[in-house]
């Protein structure tokens, strides 16, 4: 608990493995999710997290955390964060534990936001510099291309950092993935209420969460998804959604003056236009905040347009905008939107 507040922006972490191919058959290419739960919990003990839920299919494991989520695929895992837990310290043992099961790191990307209270972050967190010193002393050395850039934004309060890195044979992201994550903040105070267990509620965390993704409209954001969802005490709400080799996540915290919500979903530049724009409607029409920035990780330029044919109906005006080219990721777009009456 950060000392003014609970610290909503997350910090995020995507790390690539590779690993010899014979080897990952014998595995039955299960990869990573052969990690076992004291190793888990090893690592997430390094960031200072628990394990509070967890539902897996035939593509990957995902995990709701005291602080967030992870998301653990053959080759690859993200660990999103919030707080102050210390994210950056999962690297080391993570890279330890999939070299025991002949996987090698080739690639990292660290993203987040600004916080809100950066003078409450513990080391490595408390400044990006110091961030990105920490990675690079933790990374191998096969991890040759790298770069790191602050994105910024008109209010410097909602800037974007950016590290990322990667080897040799794959320093460019080649597939069609596209990473959506939103930060939304000043949360419609009405909204934000339904995120609060009742006075005297004596509903487990999974049955509290259940609930309030049916009150809150999150369940039809997209309703293919299998949701795990969780709700703390006295407030907060987590959950991760589970669609094929796909995930989405949401995260909340709703307390009046520092009130954010996140949501983070992966697609293809190759899905229709329109359902990508619906999706993120809905996601952010439940919580109708004041300010919302939107970070998109791709190879493709023009999928930042999405984003605002998404935005500008819900009277969001887009007010900065900024790309760049990270070598270990491909083209990072950064959006900030505030309500169209708000300047």
């Amino acid at each position: 608990m950060a000392v003014s507040g609970f610290e909503g922006f997350e910090k995020r972490l995507e790390l690539h493995f590779f690993g010899d191919d014979s080897l990952s058959n014998i595995n039955n290419n299960m990869g990573l999710r052969l990690l076992d739960f004291e190793s888990i919990e090893q690592v997430l003990r390094a960031v200072q997290c628990t394990v509070v839920s967890a539902v897996g299919n035939h593509f990957f494991d995902a995990y709701v955390l005291s602080e967030s989520s992870m998301f653990v695929y053959p080759t690859k895992i993200i660990i999103k964060t919030c707080g102050t837990t210390q994210l950056l310290k999962s690297v080391r043992p993570l890279t330890h534990f999939a070299n025991k099961l002949n996987l090698k790191l080739c690639g990292c990307r660290y993203t987040r936001g600004s916080f809100i209270f950066p003078k409450s972050q513990p080391f490595p967190h408390t400044n990006f510099k110091e961030e990105v010193i920490y990675i690079e002393e933790n990374l191998p050395k096969n991890l040759v291309y790298r770069k790191a850039a602050v994105m910024p934004s008109k209010n410097p309060c909602y800037s974007w950092h950016v590290f990322a890195a990667g080897d040799q044979n794959h320093r460019k992201k080649s597939n069609s993935d596209v990473t959506f994550e939103i930060c939304m903040t000043e949360l419609d105070r009405h909204l934000a209420r339904k995120f609060y267990k009742k006075a005297g509620d004596c509903k487990t965390g999974d049955s509290a969460g259940k609930e309030m993704t049916v009150l809150t409209g999150i369940d039809d954001i997209n309703p293919r998804a299998f949701i795990c969802d969780f709700a703390f005490d006295p407030c907060g709400y987590s959950m991760n959604g589970i669609d094929g080799d796909r995930y989405s996540t949401i995260h909340v915290t709703p307390e009046d003056g520092y009130s954010y919500a996140s949501f983070e979903c992966v697609g293809s530049v190759y899905d229709d236009d329109v359902d990508i724009v619906e999706t993120l409607k809905k996601a952010v029409q439940v919580f109708k905040p004041a300010t919302v920035s939107v970070s998109t990780t791709s190879n493709s330029r023009e999928v930042w347009t999405t984003v605002a044919r998404a935005m500008e109906p819900l009277g969001l005006k887009c007010r900065t905008f900024a790309m760049d080219e990270f070598p270990a990721a491909g083209t990072v777009v950064f959006q900030t939107f505030t309500a169209a009456r708000r300047k």
